[in-house]
C-alpha cells in the first residue's frame, strides 16, 4: 500500500514564490481587470476584444482558426460568441467552400465596437508597456509559452 505524503508548508511556499502557472494566471487576471475596465466605455470586456480583433480581416475565418489562435476550444469559443452574435456584433456563417465548416464575421456594428475600443487599447497597452522593463522580451517568452505541447512549448 502506497503511503500519502501530505506536501509541507515549504512546498506550498516554493510553489507560490516559483510556479510559472501561478504567476502568469495572476498576471493573467490583473491584465485582463485593467483592460476590462479601461474597455468598459466601448462596451466589451478584455476577452471579447481580443475575439473581436481575431476576426478583423480580409476574409471570415473558419471557427476552428479563431480557437487555435485564442487557444481555445472550439465549444468555449462558441460559448463566448454567443453574446456577441446577440448584440449583432458577429454573424456564424455556413463556409460556401464545405457547409461542414461556420465563419465568423464581423458585423458593421462589431467594427465600430472596435473602431471605439482600440484607441482606449492602444492607450492603455501603451502605459503598461511603459513599466515593463522589457516588454518586447515578455511577449517572446509568453509566445514560447504558448505552443501548444509538442511544438517545443513548455508544458504545464
Amino acid at each position: 500500500m502506497q503511503t500519502t505524503v501530505i506536501p509541507s508548508f515549504e512546498t506550498t511556499l516554493l510553489v507560490r514564490d516559483t510556479c510559472l502557472c501561478l504567476h502568469a494566471q495572476r498576471a493573467a487576471r490583473a491584465l485582463a481587470r485593467r483592460f476590462d475596465i479601461a474597455l468598459k466605455p466601448a462596451g466589451i470586456t478584455s476577452g471579447q476584444f481580443s475575439l473581436l480583433m481575431s476576426l478583423n480581416r480580409p476574409h471570415p475565418p473558419k471557427v476552428g482558426s479563431v480557437a487555435a489562435l485564442l487557444a481555445m476550444d472550439r465549444t468555449t469559443l462558441t460559448a463566448n460568441l454567443k453574446p456577441l452574435e446577440r448584440r449583432g456584433l458577429v454573424v456564424t456563417e455556413a463556409d460556401p467552400t464545405d457547409k461542414r465548416a461556420r465563419l465568423l464575421r464581423l458585423t458593421p456594428a462589431g467594427r465600430e465596437v472596435l473602431t471605439n475600443a482600440v484607441p482606449i487599447w492602444k492607450a492603455v497597452h501603451a502605459e503598461i508597456e511603459t513599466g515593463l522593463t522589457d516588454p518586447h522580451q515578455l511577449r517572446a517568452e509568453l509566445l514560447v509559452l504558448s505552443r501548444p505541447e509538442g511544438e517545443g512549448g513548455a508544458a504545464g
